[in-house]
């Protein structure tokens, strides 16, 4: 199911999303969900918080890197570790036609919990790091307009 995306200046954007305490088949279905969003509107992440659910459930489409790995959501995740800095442009599906330079880590490790409740730990690069950092960003009540001026618009 298609869900609709909250634009800037929806209050649920700005804050801290909760913890997933219990994996369960609604939250599973709403990861389902949340992956056909992401796709449908030909994004390459999205946060449980953009759809108005203000739960820490990121979803990524690996594919944005050249990776033959369909898209996947990952539950509570915790940025771990980074390395290297660098600049460049982003978009976001809550700030429609909206582009803005923004300083991201060139390497990350992300530890989170995948849909069936197996602790994982990814490792990414270039693109797929950024988006990882922007969807945390996101589930921390964090939009890109924070880059440009130290504070939300």
């Amino acid at each position: 199911m298609i869900l609709p995306v909250r634009i800037v200046g929806d209050p649920v954007l700005y804050q801290r999303a909760s913890e997933v305490e219990e994996i369960t088949d609604e939250l599973r279905e709403l990861a389902r969900n949340m992956i056909e969003t992401m796709i449908r509107f030909e994004g390459i992440g999205l946060a449980a918080n953009q759809i108005g659910i203000p739960l820490r459930i990121i979803t990524v489409d690996p594919r944005c890197s050249g990776f033959n790995t369909d898209p996947f959501a990952l539950i509570n995740p915790v940025l771990i570790d980074q390395e290297g800095e660098e600049e460049a442009e982003e978009g976001c599906l809550s700030i429609p036609g909206v582009y803005l330079i923004v300083p991201r880590a060139e390497r990350v490790k992300v530890k989170g919990i995948d849909i069936d409740g197996k602790e994982t730990v990814i490792r990414a690069e270039g693109l797929f790091a950024r988006v990882l950092q922007h969807e945390i960003d996101h589930i921390n009540g964090r939009l890109i307009t924070y880059y440009s001026n130290g504070k939300e618009v």
